[in-house]
């Protein structure tokens, strides 16, 4: 098999027309999960879409707190367009050769979203921070000017570094297998294929998943450890069961995201413990579930969403029922 080459730097870059995915070779009944899969697609698209069009089109929700939420809603429906549609078509459809340039388009999407759904969190975990140990200040401080600011660099920091690491994949050669062990165009299974030094790509990455997945979460944790300390010290216990209380869907949103990831790079990338197939496995439900749960569990719940939401509802409800009585005054 000849590939196309270039040179860069006196040596020969080998570059693929592209890879193969062939992820779940264990599995033979597989077809069936993706069929869940594309079920939690559509489910995260509607509830996403739904609060995304409920805050944009209520002034009133044109808050900091709403911001942030709407920020979590189109990242989640990104982050999943650019992986559910790409595994069925891969596994269901069995399709699985993806070009060279759309493995490299996929890679910087899945992980510049990835990226930005854990920075998302850690917005959210300010957003708390702010309302519950400074709730004299909260107004002054979280301001939607500011809070605009931040999401605005987390995209920038994000795209910026996701940009970067994706692009050092160029300097590889692929000289040998062009088949990828996972569900899309991972980074880490991508560079292990090549046939030239990928020491600086593996450094990349190691410090990118901490920088990037353990440092907001770093930051939540120190965020609640305050909140905590804050809730403690109030007087009322009835203070302090509100002030918990609406943290607790955040916390949730947490738990899903980050400890089946943490888990899962610290046992199936570092100590490599657990069968290629179960880290995939593991790995996509890891993915492809917290953009489901985030606007059921979290924004859905949140009041002001849910009360106009369902308001929207009862009004196409009414809508249609006025548009059937004038249709049935109408025939003859």
């Amino acid at each position: 098999m000849s590939f196309p080459r270039t040179v860069l730097n006196d040596s020969v870059i080998v570059r693929p027309p592209g890879f193969y995915i062939i992820g779940f070779q264990m599995y033979p009944s597989v077809s069936v999960y993706f069929i869940f899969l594309a079920f939690v697609y559509v489910v995260t698209v509607l509830f996403n879409s739904l609060v995304i069009y409920v805050i944009a089109f209520n002034h009133c929700l044109h808050t900091p707190k709403f911001l942030a939420v709407v920020n979590l809603a189109v990242i989640d429906v990104i982050l999943s367009t650019c992986t559910i549609p790409s595994m069925i078509k891969i596994f269901l459809v069995k399709d699985n050769f993806i070009p060279f340039n759309l493995c490299l388009v996929q890679m910087f999407f899945y992980y510049a979203f990835g990226t930005l759904e854990s920075c998302a969190l850690a917005i959210l975990a300010y957003d708390r921070l702010i309302a519950i140990c400074f709730p004299l200040r909260h107004n002054s401080i979280n301001t939607l000017q500011n809070m605009s600011c931040i999401v605005g660099l987390t995209w920038c920091f994000a795209v910026g570094i996701t940009a970067f690491s994706v692009a050092i994949m160029n300097r590889l050669s692929f000289c040998n297998s062009v088949r990828v062990l996972s569900y899309f165009c991972d980074y880490a299974p991508v560079f292990r294929l090549a046939c030239n030094d990928y020491t600086m790509h593996w450094s990349v990455a190691s410090l990118f998943t901490y920088l990037l997945l353990v440092g907001p979460f770093t930051f939540i944790l120190l965020s609640y450890l305050s909140i905590l300390v804050t809730v403690l010290r109030m007087k009322s216990l009835d203070s302090r069961v509100k002030a918990l209380a609406t943290c607790v869907e955040h916390l949730i949103l947490v738990a899903v995201f980050y400890i089946p990831l943490i888990t899962i790079f610290t046992i199936g990338f570092y100590l490599r413990i657990i069968d290629t197939d179960q880290r995939v496995l593991s790995l996509s439900l890891a993915s492809c579930l917290p953009p489901c749960v985030n606007p059921i569990v979290y924004s859905l719940k949140t009041k002001e969403i849910k009360t106009r939401a369902l308001a929207l509802v009862r009004k196409d409800k009414f809508g249609a029922d006025r548009f059937k009585s004038k249709s049935r005054r109408v025939l003859p």
